[in-house]
């Protein structure tokens, strides 16, 4: 790379020319010799990597953008000292490559970030719904990861800012000051800090995690995704419920799978008093070992309530996941109803009457 006293030399061969437009070519030819250099080396360094080293080849990637950013810089601050610029619009520029190293410092940091997470997440292979430890470590992976990008954004934007010596005037009386704006600027920001203050108590303390079988809001449903703001809720329909972070913190909700994701579900069935419970019981069990659902812990048959024309039955039944436990009710509740229509139909609910006779003449007899 040619040093400043080559630039200059070169630019005084071009002194027939506008100062601006010599400080363009040079500015434009800099630009170009650091993207074309960027990809020269891009290429040269691939060329070497093994095909299988995946996390290399997705290091390359992620930093792709980065390094070309850090080449452009570097390559127009060796060149501006010797642009025939004034002295203003030489100032503009150096504060503009200041602003875009600290640009570059955050988005470096936004990339090392993904890239560790990435990493970890890839190598601890977290593909299992009922594994509750693997499912701790993705939600509080993933969490952390939205909590610290979202910090590294608002430190790089306050950086840049800074820079300018308006904002940072303003910025240093505001702080001083501590008066009215500085309220009304916290209680904006309200929203944004309390989710993002919720995201890291979430990820520390698991109330939720990634895969959780939930009720929110009288909706059943998995949490899908925990982003650094919002949670998503996929309901058993397919439909979306999104709710903020602070909701898992501020109100009550129902988590099935917070220990494990082992389930015990429930049927609730109104039967007649003839109902022969011992016999139901014992088909309950011979429909639930024939079940691929069934975990082989838990099944149970109890009468649980009656009024004055029927009794309720209650069956238990345990499953390894919440989905599988609701597949299990929903078989066994078909199969005892079947079971109850073929072998015992007087025990199904029915309506009782009494006919008393009043001594009255009957509309037949006149």
């Amino acid at each position: 790379m040619p040093d400043s006293e080559s630039l200059a030399r070169l630019a005084e061969d071009f002194s027939w020319l506008p100062d601006w437009l010599v400080a363009t070519i040079l500015l434009l030819a800099a630009v170009g010799v650091a993207l074309l250099g960027h990809r020269i080396v891009l290429r040269t360094v691939r060329r070497f990597v093994p095909a299988h080293h995946a996390f290399l080849h997705a290091l390359l990637d992620a930093t792709h953008g980065i390094t070309r950013l850090a080449l452009v810089i570097v390559v127009m601050g060796a060149v501006l000292p010797a642009a025939p610029l004034e002295p203003p619009v030489r100032a503009a520029f150096a504060h503009a490559l200041i602003v875009a190293f600290i640009i570059l410092l955050g988005w470096s940091a936004t990339a090392a970030i993904t890239l560790a997470s990435d990493y970890y997440l890839r190598r601890s292979r977290f593909d299992t719904s009922a594994d509750a430890l693997a499912r701790k470590h993705l939600t509080q992976v993933r969490v952390l990861r939205r909590v610290a990008g979202t910090l590294v954004v608002i430190i790089t934007i306050a950086a840049a800012l800074m820079t300018f010596e308006s904002v940072k005037t303003y910025g240093v009386s505001l702080i001083a000051s501590a008066g009215a704006a500085g309220l009304i600027v916290g209680l904006a920001a309200r929203p944004l800090l309390t989710n993002l203050f919720a995201g890291i108590q979430i990820a520390i303390t698991q109330p939720i995690r990634i895969g959780d079988a939930v009720i929110v809001e009288n909706e059943w449903g998995w949490v899908e995704e925990i982003t650094g703001t919002y949670v998503v809720i996929k309901i058993w329909d397919w439909r979306r419920l999104v709710v903020p972070l602070s909701y898992f913190l501020e109100k009550p909700f129902q988590n099935w799978t917070r220990q494990s994701t082992d389930l015990i579900g429930s049927v609730l069935l109104w039967v007649d008093y003839t109902v022969p419970v011992a016999r139901v019981r014992t088909k309950l069990e011979d429909f639930v070992r024939e079940s691929k659902l069934w975990d082989g812990q838990v099944v149970n048959l109890q009468v649980v309530d009656s009024n004055d024309r029927a009794v309720q039955l209650r069956a238990l039944v345990s499953a390894r996941t919440s989905p599988e436990a609701w597949d299990l009710r929903c078989e066994v509740r078909e199969k005892l109803i079947a079971f109850l229509q073929q072998e015992f139909p007087a025990a199904l609910p029915k309506q009782r009457a009494v006919l008393a006779d009043t001594g009255l003449p009957s509309l037949a007899s006149d």
